[in-house]
């Protein structure tokens, strides 16, 4: 019933690919229109009002590896890197 289309950017005008799964989504969900903006200008506007994110520095208590977190660290709580907490969050 679908079939693959390839579409231009209004933004950047490179070429993307409207999947025929895509187009399905689109028509289950009821929208009318077709994407004008590729994945990547898509991406880049939604983003466009979003505040970076103030990153923080941060010694783990386990390995004792430089980590960066997205909060202030206190002294009175361990902080852990990314594979030390994913360990920790397995057992």
């Amino acid at each position: 019933m679908y079939e693959d289309k390839t579409l231009i950017c209004k933004d950047c005008g490179a070429e993307f690919v409207f999947t025929a799964g895509e187009q399905e989504f689109y028509a289950s969900k009821g929208f009318v229109n077709e994407p004008q903006r590729c994945k990547a200008c898509r991406d880049a506007r939604k983003n466009a009002n979003k505040p970076e994110r103030e990153m923080y520095t941060a010694i783990c208590a386990s390995c004792g590896k430089e980590a960066k977190v997205p909060f202030k660290p206190r002294e009175d709580r361990p902080v852990y890197c990314s594979e030390c907490f994913a360990r920790m969050r397995e057992e």
